[in-house]
């Protein structure tokens, strides 16, 4: 499952660096997520870590990207070239 930035985001910065894949960006006015990015920190962590270093709690998981744990690990492992 792709994870989202809800609007309650407050544009603090810590998330974008944490990102492992790059899906984190600073969009019109709030951070958004690259859903085709997103593995949740599969093959990174064990958690995610945007949602980890989020002061708001504003990162939910995504109801229109939901992926199973094998779909994290093969959109992880194309992200990586594997």
């Amino acid at each position: 499952m792709a994870l989202m930035i809800t609007d309650e985001c407050i544009n603090c910065d810590v998330c974008e660096p944490e990102c492992p894949n790059q899906a984190i960006y600073l969009g019109e006015e709030i951070y958004e997520i690259d859903p085709t990015k997103c593995t949740e920190c599969v093959g990174h962590f064990d958690e995610p870590q945007c949602v980890q270093v989020c002061p708001v709690a504003c990162i939910p998981i995504h109801p229109q990207h939901v992926e199973d744990q094998a779909s994290l690990w093969a959109k992880y492992r194309q992200l990586q070239g594997r």
